[in-house]
């Protein structure tokens, strides 16, 4: 069922997005070449903790971590490990932060080091640029479709593939809620947004296929080609005034 959130829930929402936002700030000097991402999934599951917040992931469905870290090929869902990051991976940071009942969803890919390749350093900035061309979509009046429609039209058209197996969702005080929001589609199709809605937009693209597997873990997912992959994801709010990011970063 399709819960709309009040403006005072909304605004609870952005409290829980404020400390998600300044998590990935400090993370941002924080990846860098030797460092491993057990080490960053502590340094996050602390800064929730100290913040007044709490990771919702952990113990979701089992999950044993407070974040998810996928590194290179994993497309989501990675676990964090004791692996240090090598100068010139890529690695996403996914979290969801729980204040007070209610909360706030936000991944981001980070460049590790500064040997980083062109072809990585464009499917970051592709991603990225697909990112905020689905939250300008996400107006009242439009579908889910023109949503899906951009990001796909964008990545494609720039020779990433989208993958079509994990999605954006619904929020609020449950961490996947109605409605399913796709990062490919027809325009036109689908749910029509309106206000009080709150939901996640998380493109994942990659440089090869968009086809999934996962590994023995049950949870980490990679592409099946083993090229590299990058997401980029925040939870908005559809507004009469239009689209408010709720885990905004300040960049």
């Amino acid at each position: 069922m399709l819960e709309l959130k009040t403006a005072a829930q909304i605004e609870a929402m952005r409290s829980a997005g404020g400390v998600l936002a300044a998590c990935h700030r400090e993370l941002r000097s924080r990846i860098k070449p030797g460092v491993t991402t057990a080490e960053l999934d502590r340094f996050a599951e602390q800064f929730m903790l100290d913040h007044g917040t709490k990771p919702e992931q952990k113990g979701y469905h089992g999950y044993p971590f407070a974040t998810c870290a996928s590194v290179n090929d994993v497309i989501c869902h990675g676990f964090p490990d004791d692996r240090p990051l090598e100068d010139g991976d890529i690695v996403t940071i996914d979290m969801v932060v729980n204040k007070d009942g209610w909360l706030a969803d936000s991944a981001w890919s980070y460049q590790v080091g500064s040997g980083v390749s062109e072809q990585a350093k464009k499917l970051l900035e592709v991603t990225k640029a697909a990112l905020y061309l689905g939250i300008r979509q996400a107006v009242v009046g439009n579908r889910l479709g023109d949503i899906g429609h951009i990001i796909q039209s964008f990545a494609e058209a720039h020779g990433y593939g989208v993958v079509r197996n994990f999605t954006g969702h619904g929020i609020g005080q449950y961490m996947h809620e109605e409605p399913t929001v796709l990062h490919f589609g027809k325009p036109g199709k689908g749910m029509r947004l309106k206000p009080g809605m709150v939901l996640t937009i998380e493109p994942m693209l990659t440089t090869g296929t968009y086809e999934t597997f996962i590994d023995a873990d049950g949870w980490t997912a990679r592409t099946m080609d083993g090229s590299l992959c990058a997401q980029y994801e925040h939870t908005i709010a559809i507004t009469e005034d239009g689209p408010v990011i709720l885990t905004d970063q300040g960049d």
